[in-house]
């Protein structure tokens, strides 16, 4: 019994992440078309505390992390307004605090397709 409740809470604990990411990411990007410094970061993904209290938002720039903290300052500053329209639109207990972060899993993707590039066989089209 208490696996399926364990089971059970994951699910729902998706469910909000999904939720919660679709939200932000809306909100992020109408967010950024006012501030022009914003434009070139992206949300990745977010991850839900299981006590739901912290929502972590992970940003994706392609201008590098050095970018994004030069821009977590602005971020830090729409946080209590994302913190209200969230409030507003997903209907949660307690409205988790923000937290941002940069998503390292994109640049070491995009590491891994080159080291597989480097190391793919090149078929030989002279046959």
């Amino acid at each position: 019994m208490s696996s399926n409740r364990s089971q059970y809470r994951s699910v729902r604990q998706a469910q909000k992440e999904s939720l919660l990411y679709r939200e932000v990411a809306e909100l992020f990007r109408q967010h950024a078309q006012d501030e022009p410094a914003l434009q070139d970061l992206y949300v990745t993904r977010v991850d839900l505390a299981p006590d739901l209290s912290t929502c972590t938002v992970f940003f994706f720039s392609p201008k590098g992390e050095a970018y994004f903290k030069q821009q977590l300052k602005q971020l830090i500053l729409y946080k209590p307004s994302l913190r209200r329209a969230i409030a507003h639109k997903v209907a949660l207990r307690r409205t988790p605090d923000f937290v941002f972060k940069f998503d390292e899993t994109v640049e070491k993707q995009h590491r891994l397709d080159e080291l597989f590039e480097k190391i793919k066989p090149h078929t030989d089209d002279s046959d």
